[in-house]
């Protein structure tokens, strides 16, 4: 049950996000201006509000920052050796790559471990500030990584990229209410309590609002006509990455708990985003989209093996 009770909500509502671009319930739009609040609005009001409740103990989530990004870089390194091996054209590279390892953290992963029970980690955090500490920085290297793997695939690799990287930090709102969260905890503010009930709301619409609008962004994707390659991008996402993190996370000792953080954010099917990346920056929307649906049905399985064994 807990199994079901876990991933049943968030899949639930991906599908009925996608039933309700599919059927025209909303505007084309809608869902897109929706996915729009949430990144912008819901979801930096969100981190913000459970890490400024309560001090916390940021060095605590050092182990599982460390196994996201050594598991994150292997990942990528294991997905240019597919590339390689599935003779995946070199301007295409860079997209296969993307799909590989750009999980969705904030709209899949955040909701299934906000549903799992908030048990306190050895260092004194909670599973859920733990993981929200761990998610904001991950967005940013998918961000910076995404841009430079797009770019190299093209052989643009430079002084060229530097102002888009740096751009990626100045403007990606969950990082900015991460560490002014983190800041204000550790300066022992407290909010004004209209304060507080406002941003708890809005952080509150954040995850329900963007699972519609991540089924609403699978039901418009162009899928390619072959599912060899994207099929393989989606295993290593869903399947290889968390198997990658839970060898990595057994050899550096994190706890049950925190190992299953771990396995849950790099078992996370493919960033909607990674389709945007692939479309503005000269990338193959067709493999992107495929690689992201695919992702969405092997991570079923995955999500729902790592919830239940622990």
């Amino acid at each position: 049950m807990l199994i079901l009770n876990t991933l049943a909500p968030v899949f639930l509502l991906i599908a009925l996000g996608a039933w309700m671009q599919r059927s025209r319930f909303v505007s084309p739009g809608f869902l897109k201006e929706a996915n729009r609040v949430t990144y912008w609005l819901g979801l930096p009001a969100l981190l913000f509000v459970q890490l400024a409740q309560t001090l916390p103990a940021v060095g605590a989530a050092g182990p599982l920052l460390l196994t996201m990004g050594a598991g994150t870089v292997l990942v990528m390194l294991l997905g240019y050796g597919a590339a390689l091996l599935l003779r995946v054209p070199g301007p295409v590279q860079g997209t296969f790559v993307q799909g590989a390892f750009r999980g969705n953290l904030a709209f899949v992963g955040l909701p299934i471990i906000f549903a799992l029970p908030d048990v306190t980690l050895a260092g004194g955090l909670t599973v859920r500030s733990a993981t929200v500490i761990v998610v904001a920085p991950a967005m940013v290297f998918y961000n910076l990584a995404g841009i430079g793997v797009l770019l190299l695939s093209q052989h643009e690799w430079g002084a060229g990229m530097i102002r888009p990287l740096l751009r990626q930090l100045l403007v990606t709102p969950p990082l900015l209410a991460t560490l002014a969260g983190i800041i204000f905890a550790l300066r022992g503010w407290r909010l004004p309590t209209v304060l507080d009930h406002t941003l708890t709301a809005l952080g509150e619409m954040a995850l329900p609002l963007g699972l519609l609008g991540v089924g609403g962004s699978v039901a418009t994707l162009k899928l390619a006509a072959g599912w060899r390659v994207p099929g393989v991008a989606a295993v290593i996402k869903t399947v290889v990455a968390p198997a990658i993190g839970w060898l990595l996370g057994r050899w550096w000792g994190l706890e049950p708990a925190a190992l299953q953080v771990v396995m849950i954010l790099m078992a996370c099917p493919t960033a909607i985003i990674s389709y945007t990346m692939a479309l503005e920056m000269k990338g193959d929307e067709a493999l992107a989209s495929a690689v992201i649906v695919g992702s969405v049905v092997t991570s079923l399985g995955s999500l729902a093996l790592i919830v239940g064994l622990f």
